[in-house]
């Protein structure tokens, strides 16, 4: 039976050795010691991508330790992306975390195993040879044995199992039974270290969504040291108002809504607010990482056998074995005439290529390595490049917070980041594809402030009273945008499109393809009424199409990605009419060599073609018409063989059924002949087209080839 020893009993060999700990300062590997520092939270500052830089800076004297407690989710950004500094002659000599490894497999590496929650005995049992201090209740000093189990009287009948320590004391073996002991005390001062370590990580481990990271810094007197890092952050957001008045310019007032989601109080911080779109990912550097070797078996050479030298032979006896050695090799021995069942002699220098192959990646490695340390030795006295000035940096703008922000954890505020006069314009807007009867009311508005505007929703406020939304994109300093918050009942557009037109506007050969430019033309027409007190400007937004020209008006007041706009100022109670006129010219190809008559024909009666190009299109059809002649004449000729080669069946038909001695049959052989007659002469005549045809329509492609005109 396994008796559970008293709490109290268990607790004091537990924590023995850390009220010694803790009164003696710990020491680094030089032995200096190690005092606690603490770095307040001094600066954040926020990026619209979704991530925080957070910057702790502070004093430490001498040999100090930070201790920053991180979310898990947190540590592989903080491993990405942290930075320490220990300025004034100081530096950072390693910064420790907590693996992602299990904790039973953390416990598992120190020299006490605390894994399965062991008692006094058993832990007793783990540190057997070691020295220990005894007091039960005066001290006894001696080397553990181990532990035992014991039955003892516990009344009338009864025994209960108790534990016995056994020490190897300067007297001899002694044994102790626990419940007896005080107090224990290990000499091992690694062995304490160790109980202490495991306990920490045990109690670390209770709180499973925190990893504590330690970063120790070494030097001289008091110190300015500094950690920065990147960590995952809510995307600060911008809000706006913008106020019109007919006297007054507009004026803007803007809002940063930013959100302390961390598990820390913001005092005092330095905050600053980027604007952009920086590159930011995610890297799981914190989850360890094993990679599988191949497993190589050591190569086994045969030893050598001491040879054994047979007698001289007379040269007879030579040459003779020396036949009997040529026809073994001839028999065609497998493995060069080994017996079977002989292994093969193994290679003793094979190896040396791969030896002197693992000594150059060895060096390699090495080389490599020294590259490295140095590296990051050059890297730890380089400190952030300061973001702290409120300007342009590359694509990114930083507002700088000028006042220090005091944000509780888990809460939200709103900060001002822009509260000026603001240059605009008002106008409607109208965009059929939008609304096809009425404008917009908006603004033209221009950022003449020094900042740079992210994107965000816009309440507008016109004449004392809520007019509606809108929305901006970002916005650079002395850049225009329009912006556009409720339906303008006082205005009305209508439309109208006429048919388009297809036009021919030139031709021309090139190398037989004939190409005809052609354009297409498109009307639209905007009839515009202003039915409010005053004059209005009215933006009219039409669609940029890419293939299209415009051609009236020349220009457009402003041209954005896919639209034109076209400006009016529309008076009170009197239309307005702007006519856009629009081309797209395209171009038709044609193979003339192929093109039909009827195709050439319809260019030779167009309007627009220059006299040269008619010229050359009428030589092609007379060229093409005498090429089509000869065909249709060859045609009708193997046309005729035909009908004469059908006629000639019937006539043979017909002989086979009348007498030989008939003047019927004496027709028939006289119309036999005559046809033969002409089949002869036709045939003549077809052989002398086809020349004929092939000549002229030879004549047509080395035209046609050769033909560019415009």
């Amino acid at each position: 039976m396994k008796r559970i020893l008293p709490l109290w009993l268990l607790t004091n060999l537990s924590l023995l050795a850390w009220p010694m700990l803790a009164a003696e300062p710990q020491t680094g590997g030089g032995g200096a010691p190690t005092r606690p520092a603490a770095l307040p939270l001094s600066e954040v500052i926020l990026y619209s991508s979704g991530v925080g830089y957070f910057e702790r800076t502070g004093e430490v004297e001498g040999r100090a330790k930070v201790d920053l407690r991180f979310k898990v989710e947190d540590i592989n950004d903080l491993l990405k992306s942290l930075v320490v500094q220990d300025f004034n002659g100081g530096q950072v000599t390693t910064v420790t975390y907590g693996s992602r490894d299990p904790i039973a497999k953390t416990l598992k590496s120190f020299a006490i195993d605390l894994t399965e929650n062991p008692t006094l005995g058993q832990l007793l049992n783990q540190v057997r040879g070691e020295a220990v201090e005894v007091m039960r209740p005066g001290p006894l000093t001696g080397t553990i044995l181990g532990v035992e189990h014991k039955l003892q009287p516990a009344g009338e009948n009864k025994t209960v199992e108790v534990e016995f320590l056994n020490l190897l004391t300067a007297d001899g073996l002694q044994s102790i039974p626990l419940p007896q002991i005080q107090r224990i005390k290990l000499s091992n001062e690694r062995l304490n270290a160790e109980l202490r370590q495991a306990l920490e990580a045990l109690g670390a481990s209770h709180d499973t969504q925190k990893k504590t990271v330690s970063a120790l810094f070494d030097g001289n007197g008091k110190r300015k040291v500094a950690v920065s890092y990147i960590a995952q952050t809510p995307v600060w957001k911008t809000s706006y108002r913008l106020v019109l008045d007919e006297k007054e310019p507009p004026f803007l007032q803007g809002w940063a809504i930013v959100e302390n989601t961390s598990d820390e109080d913001w005092t005092n911080v330095r905050l600053s607010l980027v604007s952009g779109r920086p590159i930011s990912f995610m890297m799981d550097l914190y989850q360890p990482l094993y990679t599988t070797r191949p497993v190589v078996e050591p190569e086994l050479y045969l030893s050598l056998r001491p040879p054994v030298y047979s007698d001289s032979l007379e040269k007879r006896e030579v040459d003779k074995l020396a036949e009997l050695q040529a026809d073994r090799k001839a028999g065609g021995f497998a493995d060069g005439g080994r017996a079977k069942g002989q292994s093969a002699p193994a290679a003793p220098m094979a190896a040396e290529p791969d030896a002197a192959l693992t000594l150059s990646r060895t060096e390699s490695t090495r080389a490599l390595r020294d590259t490295e340390s140095l590296g990051r030795r050059m890297n730890l006295r380089q400190g952030l490049a300061s973001t702290s000035e409120g300007a342009e940096a590359g694509e990114l703008f930083q507002y700088q917070i000028t006042t220090p922000v005091t944000l509780a954890r888990q809460q939200s505020a709103m900060l001002p980041i822009i509260n000026q006069k603001i240059e605009g314009e008002k106008v409607s807007i109208y965009n059929a594809n939008t609304h096809a009867r009425h404008p917009l009311n908006g603004l033209k508005l221009k950022n003449t402030s020094a900042l740079h505007l992210m994107q965000g929703p816009i309440t507008v406020f016109d004449a004392g009273t809520y007019a509606g939304d809108a929305r901006i994109e970002d916005l650079a300093p002395a850049q225009e945008r329009l912006l556009s918050y409720a339906l303008d009942l006082k205005a009305e557009v209508e439309s109208r499109t006429t048919a388009s037109s297809l036009d021919l506007v030139s031709v021309k050969i090139q190398k037989g393809v004939l190409i005809a430019s052609r354009k297409s033309s498109e009307e639209k027409t905007y009839t515009l009424k202003n039915r409010d007190r005053k004059t209005k400007r009215i933006l009219i937004e039409h669609p940029l199409r890419p293939d299209w020209q415009l051609v009236e008006p020349k220009e457009p007041s402003e041209r954005a990605r896919d639209v034109y706009r076209f400006a009016l100022n529309v008076e009170a109670e009197k239309p307005a009419r702007l006519v856009v006129r629009e081309e797209r010219p395209f171009s038709e190809t044609a193979q003339l060599l192929n093109s039909s008559p009827e195709t050439i024909a319809i260019y030779l009666r167009a309007q627009k073609i220059a006299p040269r190009v008619r010229e050359a299109l009428q030589e092609a059809a007379s060229l093409r018409e005498r090429v089509s002649q000869t065909a249709s004449e060859r045609s009708r000729r193997e046309q005729r063989i035909k009908e004469i080669t059908d006629e000639q069946a019937r006539i043979r038909e017909n002989m086979a059924r009348v007498n030989q001695q008939s003047e019927l049959y004496n027709r028939y052989v006289k119309k036999f002949d005559e046809q033969e007659t002409e089949l002869e002469k036709l045939r003549q005549e077809i052989e002398t087209l086809k020349s004929t045809e092939k000549d002229r329509q030879r004549e047509l492609n080395e035209f046609l080839m050769n033909l560019t005109v415009e």
